[in-house]
């Protein structure tokens, strides 16, 4: 029997719910029925249990990167899972990505100025 024959005669399937914090990630790999929509797998998968800040009900979630938003793309109750796929758990970002640069560009300013002030130490014969 081909590879194909057995997929479309799979009843489960294998799929993943991850999350991470800036600490800690947690991938958990789980098989789930076809048809399981990515809230479900979520759900089944108890991450919740593990981070005391995952709220299901409210948290932004996507398959690799893909944003489960009910506008581009189904919501994570809509969504049934293929097999292999990842459902990502997003979290609130902690800065917004402009500030974060403009820190970052800061830092490097003051680094090279800092750097340019320093003696210069001379090689003698």
């Amino acid at each position: 029997m081909s590879i194909d024959a057995h997929a479309s005669e799979a009843t489960h399937i294998t799929v993943e719910v991850a999350y991470a914090t800036p600490d800690r990630q947690l991938i958990i790999s789980l098989e789930v029925p076809v048809g399981t929509t990515a809230y479900e797998a979520v759900m089944l998968s108890k991450i919740a249990e593990e981070f005391e800040n995952i709220d299901p009900e409210k948290d932004p979630m996507g398959i690799f990167s893909r944003l489960l938003d009910g506008k581009g793309h189904p919501t994570p109750a809509e969504y049934q899972l293929l097999a292999l796929d990842r459902v990502e758990i997003y979290r609130p970002l902690t800065i917004d990505p402009k500030q974060a640069r403009l820190r970052r560009a800061g830092r490097m300013k003051e680094n090279k100025l800092a750097e340019k002030n320093q003696p210069k130490a001379s090689v003698k014969d």
